[in-house]
């Protein structure tokens, strides 16, 4: 499923937690892994002379090397076949250049474990590798206490859908790691009552709705069964993302596969206004599919 993984690690936070999960879908799929820094060049004063470029450049280059070369030899003392690099660049386009580049079917990167206020956004680098990205980006959080490779499980992997052809690109992928480790699937769809007002809204209307969110479902449970694996669905009703938050943390979720717009703009427009706020509140595993 994937031969190459890209895990690119900077000051952002949950480098460990991201090297971790890719560690593990390395061992569990035989892939390789490649360790990235980006020393970041757009945040650089205009005006540098080419000296005084690479006294501020070098440090930082220093440092890429050391950080990606402790990666490396992690991952050769579990087996894994792994590679390093450290390029000069905007870190969003770099990774993706690179993802590109080096054939890379897997991007894992972490992020900090902030709620609420304080977590304003994601991660600009990150928004914008998921919603450019032409592989699955699986964000890992930043938790409490070391995550080990190998204490890494998927037991229980949650597929939310809405029908879109993105859902359903996302529920494949989902349903192939849970397939891989004999993980339970759970299907929740959600009537947003956010969009429908369902006291005011006819029962014909109500009645299609329920419809679509069962059909899109069921579609997704048949090919869980397909392949053996053990299928909850729920049909929801209130605000998405809340619900979907809410819906992860009672089945106490591994991991979300997730569906994303990967449009232009605004954040809410660049990865779909759901993925997106779960992205920002979930502190689970979720794994995007533009």
């Amino acid at each position: 499923m994937y031969s190459t993984i890209l895990v690119p690690i900077d000051e952002s936070g949950g480098a460990e937690e991201a090297v971790s999960r890719a560690f593990e879908f390395a061992q569990t799929f035989g892939a390789a892994v490649h360790v990235l820094y980006v020393v970041d060049t757009g945040t650089e004063p205009t005006g540098l002379g080419d000296q005084q470029r690479d006294e501020v450049r070098q440090p930082v280059e220093k440092h890429g090397r050391q950080v990606t070369t402790r990666v490396h030899e992690r991952a050769t003392e579990r087996g894994l076949e792994a590679r390093r690099a450290v390029h000069e660049g905007v870190p969003h386009r770099t990774i993706l250049e690179y993802a590109d580049e080096h054939g890379v079917d897997l991007i894992t990167m972490g992020t900090h474990g902030r709620t609420g206020p304080d977590r304003v956004r994601l991660g600009s680098t990150a928004e914008r590798v998921i919603g450019r990205a032409d592989v699955p980006v699986l964000i890992a959080r930043l938790t409490e206490g070391e995550l080990d490779a190998d204490t890494v499980d998927y037991d229980r992997v949650v597929i939310p859908t809405d029908g879109s052809d993105a859902a359903e690109r996302a529920a494949r992928q989902g349903l192939e790691i849970a397939e891989s480790y004999g993980a339970s699937v759970y299907v929740p769809y959600v009537i947003d009552t956010a969009s429908y007002d369902l006291e005011d809204t006819s029962r014909s209307i109500v009645g299609l709705l329920k419809e679509g969110g069962q059909n899109a479902i069921e579609a997704i449970a048949d090919d869980a069964r397909g392949r053996g694996l053990s299928v909850k669905t729920d049909v929801l009703r209130g605000v998405p993302d809340k619900e979907l938050v809410e819906y992860v943390d009672g089945v106490k979720g591994d991991l979300v596969a997730m569906g994303t717009r990967g449009r232009g703009g605004a954040s809410g427009d660049l990865l779909g206004s759901t993925t997106a706020r779960v992205l920002r509140e979930s502190d689970r595993p979720i794994l995007t599919v533009r």
